[in-house]
Order: C-alpha cells, then structure tokens, then sequence
C-alpha cells in the first residue's frame, strides 16, 4: 500500500497475521514501511496485533510478505452444532450479540430478520439460511464500494462488497441471537476457478454454536480452502488495515494471494 501524507501523520495498522496462526507460519513476515521509521506494537481488545507508527510528510508505502501452511481442507461445517440460549454464553461473546458501527441490531433489521427467519431451525440451518439470503439479495459491486455503508444501507441498496455481505448476515445473525463477529484476512482462488478478477484479500464472519467459532460466508457461499486470519472484530471499524490520525491519499493497494 502507498499513501501519500501532506504533513507527518500518526497511523496504527493492522497489517500482521492473526496471532493464532503463530504456529502455521513458514517464512515470517517482513513489514516494511518506507522510509523507515520506529515502529511498536500491541494486542487490541480482540486479540489483534497492532502497530503504531509515525510517518513524515510525502509518500510512503507498507509491505509485508509471509508464507503460511493451510491444511488444504475446505471451511469447517458446523452442521450438527447447537445454538446457545443467550444465557448460556460464555460473557466474551455477549458482545458479538450486541448492536455495533455497522451492524445495527437495535434497527428495523430485527424485526426483518424475525419475519423472514423466525420460523427456522435454530442453528446451522438458521445460518445457513441467512446466507443463502444475503447472498441472493446483494449484488456484488466493486464500483460502488463506500466506508459509511452500514447492513441496512445493504439491506436496502441491495448492493455492495463483500464487508457489506458479512455486516448484513452478521447482523441478522445477532438478531437471531446467533453470536457473530467480523473477520478480515486472505483469500485466494485455492480450489475454485480463477477469477479474472481476483479477491485476493477478503471478508468473512464466523459465528457461536456449539462452544465453536465456524467460518461463514455470505459473499461465496460455499466453504473455501486457505483463508488466512489477519484481525476479528464486532465489524469492519474493529480491524481496519490503516487508521490515521490525520490527512492521507490513498495512491496504490495490492494483495497477492496465491498457493506455493
């Protein structure tokens, strides 16, 4: 990535691996910020790392590079797990029930999510339900990505990236008192056609049933091989990729995703 800065500008990134992939990792990885200036780090609330740094005015760019060993299986299907009643769940995951920046729980959405889901099995088929939904009803566009969008704009524009799937199958989630939060990270065409337009950086969710964390994707829709966790979330303000304390132009973005 390249931004360019008019003045010097404090930023924290969320550019490393999630921690839990420490013992998956082959060739560590190699961020490197130029020009070069001091960087430290810390764990947020979610259990992400986080660097802080303080970058001069002109252009500068972030690199990283890593080489992370998948087991080359698809996504785990959590079919024959149970929903926990709310009262049952473990009191860090009470929060992936409440109302977030882009997820709005407290919204008309409940009462949608009710109406069109209410009568299911609780559950995987419930989950799966909600996908197949938000799958169907947005359109994926690239051209009219936005940061403010929010799952009801989703819900109501019909379209959107695949941040604006999750937040709005996250959302019905929670509605359903189905514990769900937000995962950023990697993602490439391992075991499906290549895409001419590749998504090698991706957004998924996971949700609570059974005593587990599950994969879930509203955007494909279909279990996939070789995600690589960088950050988790209520929803996307929790993991952004920069955030920076002051002006910025966004110049150049790359992501390579591919199986060696």
């Amino acid at each position: 990535m390249a931004f360019s800065f008019p003045e010097p500008t404090a930023l924290v990134l969320m550019l490393h691996l999630h921690p839990s992939l420490v013992s998956s990792v082959v060739k560590p990885e190699n961020l490197v910020i130029t020009p070069r200036v001091p960087v430290t780090w810390y764990y947020d609330l979610y259990g992400n790392q986080c660097n802080r740094a303080f970058v001069p005015a002109g252009c500068v760019t972030f690199e990283n590079t890593a080489i992370v060993h998948n087991d080359g299986k698809p996504d785990v299907l959590g079919v024959n797990a149970r929903q926990h009643l709310p009262h049952e769940l473990p009191d860090d995951v009470l929060v992936y029930l409440l109302a977030s920046r882009y997820c709005e729980v407290d919204s008309e959405l409940r009462d949608i999510a009710w109406a069109q889901f209410g009568k299911l099995p609780a559950g995987w088929v419930l989950v799966q339900a909600v996908c197949e939904f938000v799958h169907k009803h947005i359109k994926f566009d690239y051209m009219k990505a936005r940061a403010n969008r929010t799952a009801f704009d989703a819900y109501r524009e019909k379209t959107g990236v695949c941040r604006d799937y999750m937040h709005l199958a996250i959302t019905f989630c929670r509605c359903l008192n189905v514990p769900a939060r937000y995962c950023t990270g990697y993602l490439g065409d391992i075991g499906v056609p290549v895409s001419p337009s590749p998504m090698d950086f991706s957004a998924w969710f996971e949700v609570y049933l059974g005593g587990t964390w599950y994969p879930v994707d509203a955007r494909n829709n279909v279990p996939r091989i070789g995600r690589v966790l960088m950050a988790r979330g209520r929803d996307a303000a929790d993991v952004a990729l920069t955030t920076t304390f002051g002006v910025n132009k966004l110049e150049s973005f790359e992501v390579c995703t591919k199986q060696v």
